[in-house]
C-alpha cells in the first residue's frame, strides 16, 4: 500500500511540473541504455590516454630543451631549488634520459595515444548513440577507425578553439585594464572575472553541442541540442570548481599529494563521462524528440455462442394438441364431403 501511495504521489507531480517529468523521462532512459556501464568504459580510456599524452609532452619538451640549452639549464636549476636537497640530480638525471630518447619516447607515446584515444571515441560515439535511443549499426573495421579518427582530430580542434577563446579572452581584458590603468580597481576585476566566466560558458556550450549533436553514429538535430549544450556546460563548470575544491582540500597531507589527484582524476572522469551521458539522455527525451504516439489497436472481438436449452413440452399440452388436431381434422372432412355432395347433384 506504502508503495502504490508513493507511486501514485510521484504520478500526480509528474502531471502538476513537466520538469520533474523530463528528469524522470531521462532518468529511465539513462539506466535502460547502460549509461553507467558506458561511462565507465568511457573513464577508463580517459585515464588511459593520460599516459601517451604526458609521453608525448616529454618528447615534445626533449625536443625543445635539446636545441635551448639555456632553458634546459634554467629547469634543471628550478628543478634542484623545488624538490628536497638529494633528488635535484636524480631527477635531472631523467630530464637528461628524456632528453636523449625523445624520439623513441615521442613514437612509443604516439602509438599509444591512438589505440587509447580511438578507443575512447569509439566508447564516446556508442554511448551517446545510445543514449539518443538510435541503433548502432555494424560498420567496416577501416571505416569505423576512420571516422572515430576524425571525430577526435575534430574534437580536439574543438576543445583548441575553446580553450584559446578563454585564453583570449581573459588575456586580451587583462591588457586593456591595464591599459587603461584599472588593474588595481575591484570592480574593473570582478567585471573581466564575470566577462572570463561567461565566454568560458560559451566556449563550452559550443562545445558541448558539437559533442551531443555531432558524434553520435547518426544524424540528429542540433536545435534540440541547444538546450542540453547550455545545460552540459553549467554543470561542467560547477563539477571543474568541485574538482579544484577538492584537490585544494588533499594536497595538504602527504597521502593526500600521492593518491589525491589520481582518485580525484578517475571521480572527476567519471563524474563528467555520467553528466554528459545524462545530458544526452535528457535532450533525446525532450517532448520535441520523442517518437509520435502509436494508436493501440482495439480490443480483440470475443465471440460467445449462447445455447438455450429449452424444457420438453408437458403431456397436457402435447393431449391439448392432439386434441386440436383431431377436431380440425374432422372439420375438414366434414367440409370436403358436403362439397363433394353438392358437386354430385
Amino acid at each position: 500500500m506504502a508503495v502504490a501511495a508513493k507511486e501514485s504521489f510521484l504520478s500526480r507531480q509528474r502531471e502538476k511540473r513537466p520538469w520533474l517529468d523530463h528528469l524522470v523521462r531521462a532518468n529511465e532512459a539513462f539506466t535502460e541504455r547502460y549509461g553507467n556501464h558506458y561511462a565507465a568504459a568511457i573513464t577508463y580510456f580517459s585515464v588511459l590516454s593520460l599516459f601517451p599524452l604526458i609521453m608525448i609532452a616529454f618528447a615534445v619538451a626533449g625536443f625543445v630543451l635539446a636545441g635551448n640549452p639555456d632553458m634546459l639549464r634554467e629547469l634543471k636549476n628550478g628543478i634542484s631549488s623545488a624538490v628536497p636537497s638529494g633528488l635535484g640530480p636524480t631527477i635531472n638525471k631523467v630530464v637528461d634520459q628524456a632528453i636523449e630518447s625523445r624520439s623513441a619516447v615521442g613514437v612509443l607515446g604516439l602509438l599509444a595515444a591512438a589505440y587509447s584515444g580511438l578507443g575512447w571515441m569509439s566508447n564516446l560515439r556508442d554511448a551517446l548513440t545510445a543514449q539518443w535511443g538510435l541503433e548502432n549499426k555494424p560498420r567496416p573495421f577501416l571505416k569505423k577507425s576512420a571516422s572515430d579518427l576524425l571525430s577526435l582530430l575534430g574534437l580536439g580542434l574543438a576543445l583548441a578553439v575553446s580553450f584559446g577563446l578563454t585564453a583570449a579572452g581573459s588575456g586580451l581584458g587583462t591588457l586593456l585594464l591595464n591599459w587603461m590603468g584599472l588593474d588595481d580597481d575591484a570592480w574593473a576585476v570582478f567585471v573581466l572575472r564575470v566577462a572570463t566566466i561567461v565566454l568560458s560558458l560559451v566556449a563550452n556550450w559550443l562545445v558541448f553541442l558539437w559533442v551531443i549533436s555531432r558524434l553520435p553514429r547518426e544524424k540528429v538535430g542540433v536545435r534540440s541540442a541547444m538546450r542540453g549544450a547550455a545545460a552540459a556546460a553549467v554543470g561542467f563548470e560547477i563539477l571543474k570548481q568541485v574538482f579544484t575544491i577538492y584537490l585544494q582540500s588533499v594536497m595538504g597531507t602527504p597521502a593526500g599529494q600521492l593518491f589525491g589527484p589520481i582518485i580525484g582524476l578517475l571521480v572527476f572522469a567519471n563524474l563528467v563521462s555520467r553528466f554528459l551521458l545524462f545530458i544526452t539522455a535528457w535532450t533525446a527525451t525532450a517532448r520535441e524528440n520523442l517518437p509520435p504516439a502509436v494508436p493501440q489497436p482495439p480490443p480483440p472481438a470475443v465471440i460467445r455462442p449462447v445455447m438455450e436449452v429449452r424444457r420438453a413440452p408437458r403431456l397436457r399440452d402435447v393431449a391439448g394438441l392432439v386434441g386440436a388436431g383431431a377436431v380440425l381434422g374432422l372439420l375438414w372432412r366434414r367440409r370436403t364431403r358436403s362439397h363433394d355432395a353438392q358437386g354430385g347433384e
